[in-house]
């Protein structure tokens, strides 16, 4: 595997008494950002050839908005990505990383994000400016892009952030 991307799903509904947080849906806004980061990952060139996806609602939306884009990509839908921590999540890119060259994975916080900030730390990036954002928030429909000059199973310290894709920064 040589390139990496984690999307933390797009915009949901509010949670509220009666709602399964596994159940939560994208708002309007939330399917079009995930249809505009889809867009942005085609025109930039980084086409995943396997998803990783939480089979929690939101995710699985998000999910459909990138298929759209990518129809040749294939995908594993995970119960054990909901909410995972970063010991599961790298356990699982790391299962997947022989089987395709750009893993996309769309998933949770707080776990996406500690693991990009971790992958990053160890890695570096080649944004500051970037890196210094990311340390402070992962938002939804945000998605972290690593690559690495390797093309074997998952290591993270042979990963680096070459940047995101943020809605708001496609707007500005």
């Amino acid at each position: 595997m040589r390139r990496l991307i984690l999307l933390r799903h797009a915009k949901t509904e509010i949670w509220h008494e009666g709602l399964s947080d596994r159940d939560r849906k994208l708002v309007e806004r939330g399917h079009q950002d995930a249809e505009t980061v889809a867009a942005q990952l085609d025109a930039i060139g980084w086409a995943p050839d396997h998803a990783l996806v939480s089979t929690a609602r939101r995710t699985r939306e998000t999910w459909r908005h990138v298929h759209e884009v990518f129809p040749a990509c294939d995908v594993k839908l995970s119960d054990s990505l909901y909410l995972a921590s970063v010991p599961t999540l790298t356990d699982l890119v790391a299962q997947a990383a022989n089987a395709c060259s750009t893993l996309i994975v769309i998933g949770h916080n707080p776990g996406l994000h500690d693991l990009a900030v971790a992958i990053m730390r160890k890695s570096g990036a080649s944004d500051p400016r970037v890196a210094r954002k990311l340390e402070e928030k992962l938002p939804t429909g945000t998605a972290v892009l690593f690559e690495s000059d390797e093309d074997e199973t998952f290591i993270p310290v042979h990963f680096r952030m070459t940047g995101w894709v943020r809605r708001k920064a496609l707007l500005s």
